[in-house]
């Protein structure tokens, strides 16, 4: 099978580096793939990419290329051009169209693109502006399409019930997604969807640990933005340093609100406990799970579909603190990890003290955790599942 892969710009920068172990097992597969990024942006530079930059044809969102490529589609096809066209109207405000509008010249280039290398089926990351290039190049040239929608961009309702419609199928990566979905379009969405989480390479061997470092070290992986919600993580620890229990964070990640955060640790007086890592690739995150560097993870977002930050450390054996957010209970459910509520410093910091004073606690936790992923994220077993509903559509 030839497949057409849209993505916003993996594997080329930092970004979207949670598709990567799905696209490496498509090819062990024995898929074809050619990886399209709508944004192209920076060097392959992540390990685990290694080689999908040989299988990607990165070109700018405009160039002069795209631009000729575009205007010989309208005059070539000015029927199935305007009617894709026209349907960018129904977008639900001016700047939704405007975004879908910036793609369209491209869109109409990936059709082309994709009857000239024989593509049997097109597949977008993301329910916004890639998924509306895979729909418009697929209107113009008859190659059946789908996409995988997280939350964010379900939120983002670009032409969500429209690409319902048209496309052979939505994947969507917890049930909290659809039923967000479900909210939004006003109905039950039937048919067309298809639930299949995000995945991750699970390790083969996995050994469980019931002793912490003294004093019990914690990561949280995640770009430091508001809505990852380190602030509460960092009022955690202040409750728990007053309480007279030290346990020392590492915030793994970059992002406008490092400043604000490291104000904030500042303010508490905990520089010896919280140490900024910076962006931290995603292979030497990956060999601090396998090596046991941590105790636990924790994560307290306040919006989030279902984190591989949170999937990734679980099929190690490290036990996981999050909240009540988005398609986090579905992870999580049975014991899988511990919750607690958004937006609550104190419920977290009673989780940690928890996590640390019970060793019966973090084995339950770890065991289950990690039987969860194996039995429901493994990349061979979703992978298998998508290809076949690809090769179906």
């Amino acid at each position: 099978m030839k497949l057409l892969y849209i993505t916003v710009s993996m594997p080329f920068g930092p970004s979207e580096p949670f598709f990567v172990p799905e696209v490496q097992d498509m090819l062990r597969q024995g898929c074809e793939l050619l990886i399209v990024q709508r944004s192209p942006s920076g060097e392959c530079t992540s390990k685990d990419a290694t080689g999908l930059d040989q299988q990607s044809l990165p070109k700018p969102l405009v160039n002069a290329e795209i631009i000729t490529t575009a205007l010989s589609m309208c005059i070539r096809q000015p029927l199935p051009t305007i009617r894709a066209l026209g349907r960018l109207f129904h977008s639900r405000n001016l700047s939704t169209f405007l975004k879908n509008l910036s793609v369209f010249p491209k869109a109409l280039w990936i059709a082309k693109l994709a009857r000239r290398w024989g593509a049997d089926h097109i597949h977008a990351q993301w329910g916004l502006t890639t998924s509306t290039m895979a729909m418009v190049a697929s209107d113009i040239s008859g190659i059946p399409w789908s996409c995988t929608v997280h939350r964010v961009d379900i939120i983002g309702n670009n032409l969500l019930a429209l690409k319902l419609r048209r496309a052979s199928f939505v994947r969507f990566i917890s049930r909290d997604g659809i039923a967000l979905a479900e909210s939004i379009c006003g109905s039950p969405l039937l048919g067309k969807v298809v639930l299949l989480h995000l995945c991750v390479d699970m390790p083969t061997e996995v050994v469980l640990h019931d002793t912490l470092r003294d004093p019990p070290l914690l990561i949280c992986p995640g770009a430091l933005i508001e809505r990852k919600g380190q602030c509460y993580l960092i009022d955690a620890i202040r409750i728990l340093h007053e309480s007279g229990m030290k346990v020392n964070l590492w915030l793994a990640g970059e992002g406008e609100m490092r400043p604000t955060l490291q104000a904030l640790v500042a303010r508490h007086g905990l520089q010896s406990q919280v140490t900024f890592l910076g962006q931290v690739e995603h292979t030497e995150l990956l060999d601090m799970f396998r090596a046991r560097q941590v105790d636990a993870v924790v994560l307290p977002t306040l919006h989030e579909g279902i984190p591989v930050a949170l999937i990734e450390p679980m099929g190690y054996g490290i036990p996981v603190i999050s909240t009540t957010v988005g398609g986090i209970p579905e992870l999580l459910r049975d014991g899988a990890g511990i919750l607690v509520p958004p937006h609550d410093p104190a419920a977290l910091a009673e989780a940690i003290e928890r996590l640390v004073r019970d060793p019966a606690l973090r084995i339950q936790l770890s065991a289950a955790g990690r039987k969860r992923i194996e039995e429901e994220f493994s990349v061979n077993t979703v992978v298998a599942k998508l290809v076949a509903k690809i090769e179906a559509a």
